[in-house]
């Protein structure tokens, strides 16, 4: 695996981590810019919201840049934000600067995908995926607890000048492990959207939509259920969380290890598990051991398919920055119905809703890839779509990279 595609791991956690820590620091936060924890709250909406619309734009803006060149610049970008945030004084500074840092953060995330794409041969592109993507599980396992310990040591505004930090980091790591491969030249922005009339492309996103949904509508209620149902005291629950993002740095490795040359019937084991897992959660949440299990679970199979994800839409579409930053768009779609309308099904169905809510979205989840599975799709490379990066055909076998080392 070449070392640029771990480098880009390090700065996805730099993101995920920024990302992450609004959530450990609600009431700090409420209590420095003189407002209410719903209103903390709705900028955690707001990064999303900015991932999902505004990461396409920047990489639009950015497509006819050297790869290296587009990931500094939107490390610049979301260093911005970071400082920004540290350094806000009301609510409308700090919202402005998540803002900046969500849209920053899906952008890069398309751009890294597609230069995994890039830096690697054709069947090992899962596995180069879920190297990158450690950083997203680490950010959940190191990056939530790593951000509430700063800022309840130092003051909230600590954890982003500490993200501030992991991203020069990142950026110093980019400049010097990122090989400078040149921009693949750029067609028109009517032929590169082109790619989105594929029929094939569309189940695929909106698999990947599913499959988040499912898990964030469990996940975004954890402390509450664990709490609440299962029993469990308040100083129990960070533990039981570290617990969950340790499995999914292990599901994460293993679906990467598979992504390549089983790509669809491993969406669907996933989803399949997932389901029961959801099931068996809303079943027996009032039982610590089984619950445990089941939440333990749901992180083994949960957000670790991104490498099958992304393979199969980079299958159907093309390994392009365009088209992994949409996907990205719509994995964040997936993180925002699970959340808002599992608040919904706390008020409907009280604590168990989430997860009643994650099994059916589970379901329909697998549906959407039972046609791909009939059509024995998801095979190695060269068995279905060809993958194109930006619209550039891609050999069997090229160079790793522009020194001619394989990965």
């Amino acid at each position: 695996m070449p070392r640029a595609v771990h480098v880009l791991a390090l700065g996805i956690f730099a993101m995920v981590t920024s990302e992450f820590a609004v959530a450990g620091l609600m009431p700090q936060m409420a209590d420095g810019l003189h407002t209410t924890v719903p209103r903390i709250g709705y900028l955690i909406t707001a990064f999303a919201a900015a991932m999902a619309a505004g990461g396409p734009v920047l990489t639009v803006l950015l497509r006819r840049l050297p790869p290296r060149t587009a990931l500094l610049a939107l490390l610049g970008l979301f260093l911005a934000g970071n400082v920004l945030a540290a350094t806000a004084t009301g609510y409308g500074t700090m919202l402005a600067a998540r803002i900046v840092t969500g849209a920053a953060s899906q952008a890069f995330f398309g751009v890294a995908l597609s230069l995994c794409a890039r830096l690697t041969r054709p069947e090992i592109r899962g596995r180069a995926v879920a190297v990158a993507m450690n950083g997203l599980m680490l950010g959940t396992l190191l990056g939530l607890p790593l951000c509430t310990l700063v800022g309840e040591r130092f003051g909230w505004r600590a954890a982003f000048w500490a993200a501030s930090a992991l991203a020069l980091a990142a950026a110093a790591a980019t400049r010097a492990g990122v090989p400078g491969l040149p921009a693949v030249p750029a067609a028109g922005l009517r032929e590169e959207a082109a790619v989105f009339a594929r029929p094939r492309l569309w189940p695929a996103l909106g698999t990947s939509t599913l499959i988040i949904g499912a898990t964030f509508s469990a996940f975004s209620y954890l402390n509450p259920i664990l709490t609440g149902l299962t029993g469990f005291a308040a100083g129990t629950v960070p533990v039981l969380l570290i617990a969950y993002g340790a499995a999914t740095v292990v599901g994460n490795t293993v679906v990467g290890r598979l992504a390549d040359r089983h790509t669809v019937p491993v969406l669907a084991v996933g989803l399949l598990l997932n389901l029961l897992f959801l099931v068996g959660f809303a079943l027996f949440a009032d039982a610590p051991v089984p619950a445990v299990v089941c939440m333990l679970g749901i992180g083994l199979v949960g957000v670790t398919m991104n490498p099958a994800m992304a393979t199969r839409v980079q299958r159907a579409g093309n390994a392009g920055p365009l088209v992994n930053t949409v996907h990205t768009s719509f994995i964040t779609l997936g993180v925002i119905i699970g959340s808002c309308l599992g608040a919904l099904a706390i008020d409907a169905w009280s604590l168990r809703g989430p997860l009643w809510l994650g099994a059916g979205l589970a379901a329909l989840g697998l549906l959407t890839v039972l046609p791909d599975l009939r059509r024995g799709g998801g095979g190695p490379e060269g068995r279905g779509t060809t993958v194109a990066r930006g619209g550039e055909p891609l050999r069997p076998r090229e160079p790793a990279d522009p020194t001619g080392r394989r990965s």
